[in-house]
C-alpha cells in the first residue's frame, strides 16, 4: 500500500503525521511512503529529510490523495478533504465521530475507511497507539510552561542574599494523562503542588509523583475508571457543590490552577467559577486545557489570553501540542505507525482490517460503506463492573486475641494427631523389623522431618544469599553418604552414591545462588 501525509490546512497547526523516522519504519512493513511538499516544514523535517528516508515527495494535495491507498493526518479533515475519499481508500485521523455525524455519512457513502485515533480503546494493548494520551500528555507539560512564562516568580522557593522567596503553589485539576504530567513537571520545577480527581484511585499516582491529593469530606460510591475508558463520569448535583466549595477554599492561596477536566462528547463541566477567579491575588495565572469544550473555567476566551480586572491571567489556547510541533509528530506519527503495523500482520505490504480485532473494529467509525460508531462496548467494562471486595472487618484485641487463641488450638491438634499417627506407624513397623533397620530408619525419619521444618517449610520471601550459604552449609550431611560409599553391599553403595550426587547439588547449588544473588547488588 502507499502511504501518503498532506500538508495539515487548519491554520496554526504545525504537527505532521508522518517522520523521516516512521516513514522508514512503514517501509519494513512492506508500504511505501508518500508525502505533500512542505507537509513537515513547520515541525522541523524538511523535503530533503524525507527523500532521504525514502518518501516520495508530492507537489500537491489533490496528487498525493488520489495516488495514495491510505492517508495519515492529524486533524479533523475539512469537507474538501472527506469528498477527496474513494472507494477502498483507508483516512487515519482525528475525526471526532460523536461529533461529526455528517462527514461520518460522507465517508461512508464514499466507500472510504475511516480510523479515528481519539476512538483507540484504553486497553493495555493499545496503549501504543494511544494519540490521545501522547498529545494530552504534551500539553500537560507544556501548561506549565506556558504558566511559568506568564508568572512572575520562581517557582521553586529559595533563600537568598536579597531575601526569601516562597514557592509558588500549583493546582491541577483532573489527574489523568494531561493532569500527570503537569504534576510531574511543575513537581520537578519545584512549585508545591496540589491536585484534584473525581476518580479516587488516582489519588496514590498523584502522591507517589510528590504531589498533594486533595480529598473532600464527601461520601459518593465513584465509578470505576475503567469503565468508562479511563475516563471521569458524571458527578452528582451534591458532589459537585461540596467540590466548588474546596475550591472556593483552595483559591486565594493557589498562585497556578491548570484544568484539565473533560469528559468524553460533552461540554467541558464549570469548576473555576467567576468568584474563584476574584478570590486569588494578582498575578496569579489560570491555564485552561478544556478551552476547547467551553472551559472549565467561566472565564476562559477560546485561543486567548486574557487578564482579568484583579490581575488574574487566563490562558486558553488549543494548540498546545502543535505549539511543540517536532516532539508532537514525532509521538503521533509513533502511534500511526504503531495502528498500521496492527493493519500489517504480514509485514508484506497488504493491509488486512481485521474488525474482530477490538482495537481496530475500536477506533474504525467507517468501513466498507457503513458507518461502524458508535464500537461495541469494550470487555474491560465487565471486569469494572464486578463487584469491589469487601474489605477485612478491623477487629478489637479481645477478637484478635480470640482469634490467635483458636488458630493455636488448631495447628496443636493438627501437630499432635500427626505425631500420633507417627509414632503408631513407627511401632507397627518395629513389631516386624530387626533392630538395627530400626535404628537407621529412626534417622531418616527425623532427618525428613527436619528437613521439612528447616528448608521445605521456609517462606519464599526468606530465600536469601543468607538462606541460600545455610542451605550449602548444611548439606554437611554429605559425609555421613561418604562413609557409607565404601560398603559391601552394591545397594548401599548406589544410595550412598545418589546421596552425595544429591547433597552436592545443595552444596554447589548455594553458593552459586548465593554469588548471584550479590551480583544483583554490584555496581559492575
Amino acid at each position: 500500500m502507499k502511504i501518503g501525509t498532506p500538508k495539515e490546512v487548519l491554520e496554526g497547526e504545525n504537527r505532521v503525521a508522518m517522520t523521516p523516522e516512521s516513514a522508514l519504519q512503514l517501509q519494513k512493513l512492506g508500504h511505501t511512503c508518500a508525502i505533500e511538499s512542505g507537509a513537515g516544514e513547520r515541525a522541523g523535517f524538511s523535503d530533503a529529510d524525507y527523500e532521504a528516508a525514502g518518501v516520495e515527495v508530492i507537489k500537491t494535495a489533490a496528487a498525493l490523495w488520489k495516488g495514495c491507498d491510505i492517508i495519515a493526518k492529524v486533524r479533523i479533515p475539512t469537507d474538501t478533504e472527506v469528498k477527496r475519499l474513494r472507494e477502498g481508500q483507508t483516512l487515519i485521523s482525528f475525526f471526532n465521530p460523536g461529533g461529526n455525524e455528517k462527514q461520518l455519512k460522507m465517508a461512508a457513502e464514499k466507500g472510504a475507511t475511516v480510523i479515528a485515533m481519539e476512538s483507540v480503546p484504553r486497553i493495555s494493548r493499545a496503549q501504543k497507539m494511544d494519540a490521545l494520551s501522547s498529545m494530552a500528555n504534551i500539553a500537560g507539560y507544556r501548561a506549565v510552561i506556558e504558566a511559568g512564562n506568564n508568572f512572575g516568580r520562581f517557582f521553586t522557593g529559595q533563600i537568598t542574599a536579597a531575601g526569601k522567596v516562597p514557592p509558588a503553589k500549583i493546582l491541577v485539576i483532573g489527574a489523568g494523562v494531561a493532569g500527570l504530567a503537569a504534576i510531574g513537571t511543575a513537581t520537578s520545577l519545584g512549585a508545591i503542588t496540589y491536585a484534584f480527581d473525581v476518580r479516587p484511585e488516582v489519588a496514590e499516582q498523584v502522591e507517589s509523583m510528590g504531589a498533594q491529593f486533595v480529598y473532600l469530606d464527601f461520601e459518593e460510591a465513584a465509578q470505576d475508571g475503567a469503565a468508562t475508558g479511563g475516563y471521569a463520569s458524571v458527578s452528582s448535583p451534591e458532589f459537585r457543590e461540596a467540590q466548588l466549595a474546596k475550591f472556593r477554599e483552595l483559591a486565594p492561596d493557589m498562585d497556578i490552577v491548570i484544568t484539565t477536566a473533560l469528559i468524553p462528547n460533552r461540554e467541558a463541566p464549570e469548576l473555576w467559577t467567576e468568584d474563584m477567579v476574584k478570590s486569588m491575588k494578582r498575578g496569579s495565572v489560570i491555564v485552561d486545557l478544556a478551552a476547547e469544550k467551553g472551559g472549565n473555567c467561566k472565564l476562559t476566551v477560546m485561543d486567548e489570553k486574557i487578564v482579568t480586572e484583579n490581575g488574574v491571567t487566563i490562558i486558553g489556547y488549543t494548540d498546545f501540542p502543535s505549539r511543540m510541533a517536532t516532539q508532537a509528530s514525532m509521538l503521533y506519527a509513533t502511534n500511526i505507525r504503531h495502528m498500521l503495523t496492527d493493519l500489517t500482520p504480514g509485514k508484506d505490504g497488504v493491509v488486512n482490517h481485521n474488525m474482530e480485532d477490538d482495537v481496530i473494529r475500536g477506533a474504525t467509525v467507517t468501513h466498507a460503506g457503513e458507518v461502524t460508531f458508535p464500537p461495541p462496548p469494550p470487555k474491560v467494562a465487565a471486569i469494572a463492573a464486578a463487584k469491589p471486595k469487601e474489605k477485612a472487618k478491623d477487629l478489637t484485641p479481645e477478637e484478635r486475641k480470640a482469634q490467635e487463641m483458636a488458630t493455636f488450638k488448631a495447628q496443636t491438634k493438627q501437630q499432635v494427631t500427626l505425631l500420633t499417627v507417627g509414632a503408631v506407624l513407627l511401632l507397627a513397623v518395629g513389631l516386624v523389623a530387626p533392630a538395627s533397620f530400626m535404628q537407621h530408619f529412626i534417622v531418616f525419619v527425623l532427618a525428613v522431618f527436619v528437613g521439612f521444618q528447616v528448608i521445605w517449610n521456609v517462606s519464599h520471601s526468606l530465600h536469601t544469599p543468607l538462606m541460600a550459604i545455610t542451605n550449602a552449609i548444611s548439606s554437611i550431611i554429605i559425609l555421613g553418604a561418604l562413609m557409607q560409599i565404601g560398603s559391601g553391599s552394591f545397594l548401599v553403595i548406589l544410595l550412598a552414591a545418589l546421596s552425595v550426587f544429591m547433597a552436592g547439588i545443595n552444596i554447589f547449588g548455594g553458593f552459586l545462588v548465593t554469588r548471584r544473588m550479590l551480583a544483583m547488588f554490584q555496581k559492575s
